[in-house]
């Protein structure tokens, strides 16, 4: 997810250099090649996460549920129901891939113009979805470190050392 983060900094970065006050971009060609090694690294990155991200976020809500109320950001709730949404929809969009790819001609491999053109309106569709992720994962993170520092309800609060009497001098 950082990796994500750094990917979608680097975007807004060229985005801001690479365009008009209106957003439109100066050369609109150079510009979605950019746009689409964006959305491809943006993939590459979230491949990390995909297979346990499912376990993350189910890992993240009974953590919400086990935090005390005065340590849960209200945003936290919002940020897991995005990212439940939008790893639902990448995983129809890649079953969607998988069909595309499968019904490819047999002459269609990596580098070539059919798969690549697949590939390439693949990794565009996933990006909204991908973004979420790079966006909203922090979420996990944070509630996983506020998870760690609460208090254990197993555990018993620390005692009180007793007060230290120091004899009075005379």
């Amino acid at each position: 997810m950082r990796d994500s983060q750094k990917i979608l900094d680097a975007w807004d970065a060229y985005s801001d250099e690479h365009t008009d006050l209106d957003g439109w971009p100066y050369d609109e060609h150079v510009y979605g090649i950019r746009a689409s090694q964006r959305d491809a690294d943006t993939a590459e990155a979230f491949e990390t996460v995909r297979y346990g991200a499912r376990h993350l976020l189910a890992t993240a809500e009974t953590q919400l549920t086990q935090l005390p109320k005065n340590t849960v950001q209200s945003r936290w709730v919002y940020q897991l129901g995005v990212l439940h949404t939008a790893l639902d929809r990448l995983d129809e969009l890649h079953a969607q891939w998988l069909t595309t790819r499968d019904t490819l001609p047999a002459t269609a491999k990596p580098g070539t113009p059919d798969f690549d053109d697949a590939l390439t309106e693949h990794h565009a569709e996933s990006w909204t979805y991908l973004d979420d992720w790079a966006t909203h994962g922090k979420a996990l993170r944070e509630i996983n470190t506020a998870a760690r520092k609460a208090p254990s309800p197993l555990a018993p609060a620390p005692a009180l050392a007793p007060a230290r009497r120091t004899a009075a001098r005379t």
